[in-house]
């Protein structure tokens, strides 16, 4: 494993999520009444409980505004959620005011332009596989699955065993 990327994500306090091209394919599904659907990776939303779990809070910063997405935070338990925020920096900087943090403490897994301004300035920004190339050239990492596929999973399990959490979090299984 990427010992700079290890490094980086022992600091994480807060891990925020892009959601189109991140927690879903990308794929835009509207039906012929006007509403949309999005398909969600349950191994991503286990990914997001456990770290959860092991005292990461979570956000999901969004461009877009959907039901779909508040009703699967509100499953998840995310802490946090804003969409229809295209300026996700101006977003970041006020969620680190509310909860007290700085951009080290910060993980950030996206997938596009939009998230390119958060990815550089957070401790650990993350691209999914399938990211736009300009993104992972400038991501410090990214992952080996692409988004909505278990992209947030591994982004996951990356900080929990940086911070040595994930082992006993599996654990609990057997």
């Amino acid at each position: 494993m990427n010992e700079e990327l290890l490094h980086r994500a022992q600091a994480v306090k807060l891990a925020i999520f892009d959601v189109d091209g991140v927690l879903t394919d990308g794929r835009l599904y509207f039906l012929v009444d006007g509403s949309e659907f999005k398909t969600f990776n349950t191994l991503d939303g286990q990914g997001i409980k456990m770290l959860m779990n092991s005292g990461v809070r979570t956000a999901i910063i969004s461009g877009r505004k959907t039901p779909v997405v508040e009703r699967r935070a509100q499953n998840l338990g995310i802490q946090h959620l804003y969409q229809g925020r295209e300026d996700k920096l101006v977003v970041l900087d006020e969620l680190l005011g509310e909860l007290g943090l700085g951009y080290a403490q910060v993980a950030y897994l996206g997938d596009d332009l939009p998230d390119l301004p958060v990815i550089r300035r957070v401790g650990l920004g993350m691209a999914v596989a399938n990211a736009n190339d300009f993104v992972r050239r400038h991501a410090h990492g990214v992952t080996h699955a692409r988004g909505g596929e278990g992209a947030a999973r591994e982004f996951c399990e990356l900080i929990m065993h940086a911070q040595g959490s994930l082992e006993a979090a599996q654990a609990a299984y057997l």
